[in-house]
C-alpha cells in the first residue's frame, strides 16, 4: 500500500513562498499613507532609476508582476507597484470605489514623482483606472499602457436625469445592504492546493505552480488553513458612480502615445471585450496589438514577448 505526499507538503522556500521560475521577490517593500489609508507599495529595479508605475487589476495584486516587473526593471526602471486598498498587504477600508481608488493612486503618484510625466502600466481594472486618470490628468503620463483593461460591455443608457437618480440609489442601497452582511465574514479558508484550484477556475490558462505562488505571495496562512488577503465586503463590480463603458470612451482624446494589449482568449476575471470594437476609438497616437492565443493575463502568460513589446513603446530610460 502506498501513501501519497500531499501537494501542500512541496517545500516553500525561505520567505515562505511556493517557487516558480523567473520568479523575483520585490527588491523593496514599504508602506505608504494615502490620505490615513496604509497602502502596500512594491519596487523591482535600482531605486535610483526613473521610476516606471504599474498597477494591478481587480481581486488582484502587486505581486502577480513577480515574473514581470523584473524584466521591466532589467530594462533600466525603477518598477513601482501597489496594492489597491483591500487587496494584498494594503489597509482594508470602510469605503470602496472607483474614485478611492483614484486618490489612492495620486497620493502615490505626488510620492514618487511630483511633478514628472512617467511612463505607466495598468492591467484590467488597474488599465481602466490608469486610462480614466490620463484623461482627467494628462501631465502625469509620459505614456500609457493598457494590458486587458478597455471594457466593452453595453451601450451606455440613454435615460432621463430623474432615472439614473433611481438607480444610484438603488445601487447605494445594494452596497449598504452588502457592507451589513459581509461586517464580520472572513475569506474561505482552504489548503493551498485548494485556494490555487479555487483561482485556477478564473484562470484556467495560467498553470497550477503559478496559481500556487499567488497563494502564498497574496494570501496568508492561519490557524484552519490559508486565506487570501482579500477583504471579504469586496465584490466584483465595486462601488460608485462608474460604467464600464466610459473607459472606451475617453481612449479618442489621450493626448499621450499609448499601447493597447489585448488577450483574443475570454476568460472570466475579463472584460469580454471584442478586439475589432476597440479600434475605432483608438488615440491620435495609439495603437494597439491583439494576442490571439492568450487570455486576459497576457503578462503571466507571455512575459518575454509582452515586457519586449512593452519596453519597445516607452523607450528607454532617460
Amino acid at each position: 500500500m502506498t501513501t501519497e505526499t500531499p501537494a501542500d507538503s512541496i517545500e516553500l522556500d525561505e520567505h515562505g513562498e511556493s517557487p516558480f521560475p523567473e520568479a523575483r521577490r520585490p527588491d523593496r517593500q514599504w508602506q505608504l499613507d494615502a490620505n490615513g489609508l496604509s497602502i502596500a507599495v512594491h519596487e523591482w529595479g535600482d531605486p535610483e532609476a526613473p521610476p516606471l508605475m504599474m498597477m494591478h487589476g481587480g481581486f488582484d495584486f502587486a505581486r502577480t508582476f513577480d515574473v514581470f516587473a523584473p524584466k521591466l526593471a532589467a530594462g533600466g526602471w525603477r518598477v513601482v507597484c501597489w496594492d489597491q486598498r483591500g487587496h494584498g498587504s494594503s489597509e482594508h477600508a470602510e469605503m470602496y470605489s472607483w474614485d478611492g481608488d483614484m486618490r489612492d493612486t495620486l497620493a502615490l503618484f505626488d510620492h514618487v514623482a511630483p511633478g514628472r510625466a512617467i511612463p505607466v502600466i495598468g492591467h484590467s481594472k488597474g488599465g481602466a483606472l490608469m486610462t480614466q486618470l490620463a484623461d482627467a490628468q494628462p501631465h502625469r503620463f509620459r505614456c500609457l499602457v493598457n494590458m486587458d483593461g478597455i471594457p466593452y460591455k453595453r451601450n451606455i443608457p440613454d435615460v432621463a436625469e430623474h432615472e439614473r437618480t433611481t438607480m444610484l440609489a438603488n445601487d447605494l442601497a445594494g452596497w449598504l445592504d452588502h457592507r451589513r452582511k459581509t461586517a464580520t465574514n472572513s475569506r474561505r479558508p482552504g489548503t493551498l492546493d485548494e485556494l490555487a484550484k479555487r483561482r485556477g477556475k478564473m484562470n484556467p490558462r495560467l498553470p497550477h505552480e503559478w496559481l500556487r505562488r499567488l497563494v502564498t505571495t497574496g494570501g496568508y496562512l492561519s490557524d484552519d488553513g490559508w486565506r487570501w488577503r482579500i477583504d471579504p465586503s469586496m465584490r466584483f463590480g465595486g462601488f460608485g458612480p462608474w460604467r464600464p463603458e466610459w473607459t472606451l470612451m475617453r481612449l479618442p482624446g489621450l493626448p499621450m502615445p499609448f499601447l493597447g494589449i489585448l488577450g483574443a482568449q475570454m476568460e472570466e476575471m475579463g472584460w469580454g471585450t471584442p478586439p475589432p470594437k476597440v479600434m475605432p476609438y483608438m488615440p491620435m497616437d495609439g495603437r494597439c496589438e491583439i494576442l490571439d492565443d492568450v487570455g486576459h493575463f497576457v503578462h503571466i502568460e507571455q512575459p518575454d514577448r509582452v515586457s519586449e513589446m512593452v519596453l519597445d513603446f516607452i523607450g528607454a530610460p532617460s
